[in-house]
Formats: C-alpha cells, sequence, structure tokens
C-alpha cells in the first residue's frame, strides 16, 4: 500500500511539473520591453500562462537562437523588418505556425513562406517634407528621390540599415534592377548630408532646414509626435507626410513580426499567445503603443494613425523583401550609397 501511496504521489508531481513546464511561454523579442511587457502581462492575467521575455538586438538574439540550437529556452521569437524575419527563416530557426486562427486573422502577403512566421504591425516609409519649403504637387513618388530638381535636399539613412534595404528591395521587385540601379545613383547624388544617423535624425535633419525632404518609418515621427522630448515635438510640427506612389504600386510597408522556433518546448501555448496578440483588443494596443498599423484588417487605427490620414499600401509579398535583401545590398554598393 505505502508503494501505490509513493508511486502515485511521484506520478502527481510529474504530472504538475509537466503541466507547469507547459503554462510558461520564452519570447526572444528584438522589441523593447516596454513596447512590449504590458500586453504579455495581460495574456498571463487572462491565461495563467507565465511569459519569460528576454530583449535585446534582432542580430544578437538571432545569433543566440542558432548558438542554441535544440537546447534554446525560446519559444518564440519576435523581430523587426521582413528581411530580418526572412534572415531568421533562412538560419532555420523557425518552425510553421499550424494555428488556423493566426494564419486566417494575418493576410497572406503578411506571411512568411510556409507559414514560418506572421506580422504583427506595420510601419510606413513615406516621404516627410518640409511644410513651408516644399509645395507637395511637385511629388508623385519615390522617383522624386533620385529627380535634379532635388539636387542635395534629401536625407535619409545608410545603406546598411535593413528598413532601406526592404525599401530597396520592394523597387527591384516592382521595377527591375536597372532602373532601380538608376534610381540608387541619382538618390546618393541628390544627399544633402552623408547618410548617418537614424530616422530620427533624418527628420530632425529637415526641420533644422539640412535637406527639404526625409525618408523614415513612420513610427519614428509618431513617436517625436508625441514624446517627451520638446525638441523634437517641435521638429516634427514642421514636417508633413508624403504618401508616395499612391498612383501605381502604394507606399512601401513592412513588419514586426513573430515565428515559433524550431525546438520550441511549449509549441501550443506558444501559438495561444500569438492568437492573443492576433486579437482586436491586443492588436489596437501594440499598434497604437508602437505607432504601428495593425496587421489584422478592421482594427481601428490609433488616432495618431489617423491623423495622419489614410493611403494606399504596397501589397507586396512581404517574402520579397528578403528574397531580393542580397541584390538589394549589392545594387546599393554598386550606386555608392554608404
Amino acid at each position: 500500500m505505502l508503494r501505490k501511496v509513493l508511486t502515485l504521489t511521484a506520478i502527481a508531481a510529474s504530472l504538475t511539473a509537466t503541466v507547469a513546464q507547459a503554462a510558461t511561454v520564452n519570447v526572444y523579442s528584438a522589441r523593447k520591453e516596454a513596447l512590449i511587457k504590458p500586453v504579455l502581462e495581460k495574456f498571463t492575467a487572462e491565461t495563467g500562462i507565465e511569459v519569460r521575455l528576454l530583449t535585446g538586438g534582432g542580430d544578437a538574439l538571432l545569433a543566440r537562437l542558432q548558438n542554441e540550437g535544440e537546447n534554446t529556452p525560446a519559444d518564440l521569437f519576435l523581430t523587426v523588418d521582413a528581411g530580418n524575419l526572412h534572415r531568421a527563416a533562412e538560419a532555420d530557426v523557425f518552425q510553421p505556425i499550424t494555428s488556423d486562427t493566426v494564419l486566417t486573422r494575418v493576410p497572406d502577403h503578411l506571411q512568411g513562406t510556409d507559414n514560418l512566421w506572421v506580422g504583427l504591425s506595420l510601419r510606413a516609409r513615406p516621404i516627410f517634407y518640409v511644410a513651408d519649403r516644399v509645395d507637395p504637387s511637385q511629388l508623385n513618388g519615390y522617383e522624386d528621390l533620385a529627380k535634379p530638381e532635388w539636387n542635395k535636399k534629401v536625407c535619409i539613412r545608410s545603406s546598411d540599415n535593413i528598413y532601406n534595404q526592404s525599401l530597396t528591395a520592394a523597387l527591384i521587385e516592382h521595377w527591375g534592377e536597372e532602373k532601380t540601379q538608376a534610381w540608387a545613383e541619382g538618390l546618393v547624388n541628390n544627399l544633402a548630408k552623408p547618410p548617418v544617423g537614424g530616422d530620427r535624425d533624418q527628420l530632425k535633419a529637415a526641420a533644422a532646414g539640412v535637406c527639404d525632404l526625409a525618408v523614415a518609418n513612420t513610427y519614428y515621427f509618431g513617436l517625436m509626435q508625441t514624446g517627451d522630448d520638446a525638441e523634437q515635438r517641435e521638429a516634427a510640427s514642421k514636417l508633413k507626410i508624403f504618401w508616395p506612389n499612391q498612383d501605381s504600386f502604394g507606399t512601401h510597408v513592412n513588419v514586426s513580426g513573430i515565428g515559433l522556433t524550431k525546438h520550441a518546448k511549449n509549441k501550443a501555448a506558444a501559438q495561444q499567445l500569438v492568437e492573443f496578440l492576433l486579437t482586436a483588443e491586443s492588436q489596437a494596443w501594440y499598434a497604437a503603443t508602437n505607432n504601428e498599423y495593425p496587421a489584422v484588417e478592421g482594427v481601428e487605427w490609433s488616432e495618431t494613425l489617423q491623423a495622419w490620414g489614410e493611403f494606399q499600401a504596397d501589397d507586396l509579398s512581404m517574402t520579397v523583401l528578403g528574397e531580393n535583401n542580397a541584390e538589394a545590398v549589392k545594387l546599393m554598393n554598386r550606386a555608392g550609397w554608404r
């Protein structure tokens, strides 16, 4: 009898440990803690599933996933830009997402090949212009950045930035390599300053009179408009958004996205978390907090985004941005874009 009791106790303890292990999700995130943790805490409150969050640079976290291999504790990898998600997929750190709920909520063009990742939010990369120096009727699309009339009047960050690589990758798909090469060369000739600094530095340079046009992701502009830094708010007030290529393929957009790791130990709970991140409530919060657009259609935009107005977004498959990345980098190098 004593042996039976001990055996049953051991089985019960084993089952409890298994349940406890299953009730945990480990997330590696290239997004800052403040931009994701509150929604993860809400998930835990509603489901009882603990989320352990590790934040860091996207490249560093990808390298860590590769080095850890099957011993990684990570169940999910969250990073920004389709180019980075493609690199992760190419590095074989993902396994297909099998949740029908996830795959039906996210539009097909915002998903990775073979369901290896899905987009969580969108950011646009339009042209910003200085309101008191530029008549927007002078602009039409990204091709304007290379036209002679904007000589020494364009600010954009360097070619080693994944955002610019993805933009160029998209243009290769739309225009072909020859036209995109000529565009990149014209853009380099039109630079008002060396392409150093981040997106906000380009916007601040435009506001300060260094250039008339700047290219940046919309969420940086949102951070400047709504942040605590009075100088950045003042700079943002001098700028307006021009949505390029509304008569053709639309304004370039990109994603933040998430994938299920190849060696996830808590697969079911991890996919449950992704489903939660794609609910209307989570999408609205996550997108608003990041000054981005919801990936799920029909979710209301934040007041900040609504104030910028509606626009036609490029519906190019996000996978193309990764597939064309190597070609884009070589093209940018040939153009002298440093």
